[in-house]
């Protein structure tokens, strides 16, 4: 495999070569589009050269050679090709982690790279943090869409008036006062949810017009980026839905890891994940506040009644926010994301994605 231009794939990528059934297993170091630099693996799969490969995120305190994180990456790779990687911060990758902001420039340089092994077809599945970004990604490229959609329209109607967004994110100072808000289920799901007050339900036509801003660094780069990192079908396990969630003990913990100095040498010592210290500025958009932009591509949330980071309340704001189009599993007994899921339930989330079209060949 040649090297690619900054921000769109391998740079200096060492492999175990290619044969005449397309590549082989590779690892590689990727460059985000920001210069941050990402660590990748590839394995073929079973299927032809060009069938389907799922791109693995993994949660927060992960990387792509952590045990769970390898046993999910061979369980799929019976079906298909697997593209792993670790996020910014984590493992072997370069950077320091944003917990949710810049990682969807990592989640992209993957995608992007597994592209141009030859998949035409991409499934993005996440974990914890993971599934945050992959619900980020896909809305980022969904509201991009829409609105390269009403600029063409503008075009050829002549000038109207933009309306604003729904979905428009939370501030600062709102969400975390209301981050601790009523919990309705009794174990919890996975990180961030709905913003307060009741969350954005289906896009209406002319809505895309005007950005839900303002638009963090990454969420700009993603945007305004190609078409290259597209998605074709998002599974989001064990995800938040809302930004500084603190309603469960674990979440306390995670915050303390992050927004305190000691706390992230804690995290840079113990778990071999490096935090970047300081606020968001501004705040990225939110999961919940994404979701009405990623239909079209088929959306699947998977969360567990027993998850002891986020309630229910999470992933069914997730599913209000994507309206009809988004479907849920509660799984009864689970846990928290890739420790929790274990191979029946990859099997099952395998056949979803056949069902859907993800796993169709090209």
């Amino acid at each position: 495999m040649s090297a690619t231009t900054a921000g769109s794939g391998p740079v200096g990528p060492v492999t175990e070569g290619a044969g005449a059934h397309g590549p082989r297993r590779a690892r590689a170091s990727l460059r985000a589009a920001d210069g941050v630099r990402i660590d990748a693996a590839y394995e073929p799969g079973p299927g032809p050269v060009g069938g389907p490969v799922v791109v693995l995120a993994h949660g927060f305190t992960g990387d792509l050679d952590r045990p769970h994180v390898r046993r999910a990456a061979h369980a799929l790779a019976r079906h298909a090709a697997v593209v792993t990687f670790s996020f910014r911060g984590h493992g072997r990758s370069g950077g320091r982690s944003t917990v949710g902001d810049s990682e969807v420039l990592d989640l992209a340089a993957a995608v992007t790279w597994a592209r141009s092994l030859g998949h035409s077809r991409v499934i993005t599945l996440g974990f914890s943090m993971g599934g945050s970004v992959v619900l980020r990604h896909a809305g980022l490229h969904g509201l991009a869409r829409l609105r390269a959609e009403a600029a063409g329209t503008a075009r050829r109607t002549g000038p109207g008036t933009a309306g604003t967004a729904p979905g428009t994110n939370e501030g600062r100072t709102e969400a975390r006062g209301g981050a601790q808000g009523a919990e309705t289920a009794p174990e919890a799901p996975a990180v961030p949810q709905a913003p307060p007050g009741p969350g954005p339900g289906p896009v209406p036509a002319a809505a895309p017009a005007a950005l839900p801003a303002p638009l963090s660094e990454a969420d700009r780069l993603v945007f305004a980026g190609g078409r290259a990192d597209r998605t074709d079908l998002v599974i989001a396990v064990s995800s938040p839905a809302r930004w500084y969630y603190r309603g469960t003990a674990p979440m306390r913990r995670l915050h303390w890891l992050v927004t305190r100095r000691l706390g992230r040498t804690v995290g840079r010592l113990g778990f071999r994940t490096r935090i970047r210290p300081g606020d968001w500025d501004p705040v990225p958009l939110s999961p919940t506040a994404l979701a009405p932009y990623i239909a079209p591509v088929p959306l699947l949330l998977v969360h567990g009644d027993r998850d002891p980071y986020f309630p229910l309340d999470h992933p069914r704001a997730l599913q209000r926010a994507a309206g009809t189009h988004g479907e849920l599993w509660i799984e009864r007994g689970m846990g928290h994301a890739e420790n929790a899921t274990d191979e029946a339930l990859l099997g099952r989330l395998w056949r979803w994605a056949e069902r859907t079209g993800g796993g169709a060949g090209a």
